[in-house]
């Protein structure tokens, strides 16, 4: 029963030394920008791009895990590789606008490394019917 207990006891302050050596160091993403208005733009113009940079201004490496778009009409790509404190990185957003003519609004959710938190920034627009 005291083996039990000691195992126990050092299993708990093992975990406890091991979550003081992060010292508290997160990431924190932070948008220039978390809307882009791309005007009217002709239907004929296939697709329209736009790109939202971010700074890590938190104390750790920033990872974009994924980023998921609400339909096929936009297309994202963005910075792979992890985004160390200070540093920028980029989300590019595309927008197709091959037979969707009106004005359109779409969301894009980025995940991360960042505790609890999700990042959306937007896309807006109208697009013009061919002639």
């Amino acid at each position: 029963m005291k083996k039990i207990g000691f195992i126990l006891m050092a299993l708990v302050l093992s975990t406890s030394f091991i979550m003081a050596q992060d010292g508290g160091k997160a990431p924190k993403a932070v948008f220039t920008k978390d809307v882009h208005d791309f005007g009217k733009v002709e239907e004929s113009a296939n697709s329209v791009t736009c790109e939202f940079t971010f700074k890590n201004e938190g104390t750790a490496p920033l990872i974009i895990q994924r980023v998921q778009t609400t339909c096929g009409c936009t297309t994202p790509d963005y910075t792979k590789e992890p985004v160390l404190p200070g540093k920028s990185g980029t989300i590019k957003v595309t927008y197709s606008t091959v037979g969707r003519p009106g004005i359109f609004s779409k969301e894009v959710t980025v995940f991360t490394n960042v505790p609890d938190a999700v990042y959306k920034v937007r896309i807006k627009g109208e697009v013009i019917r061919k002639k």
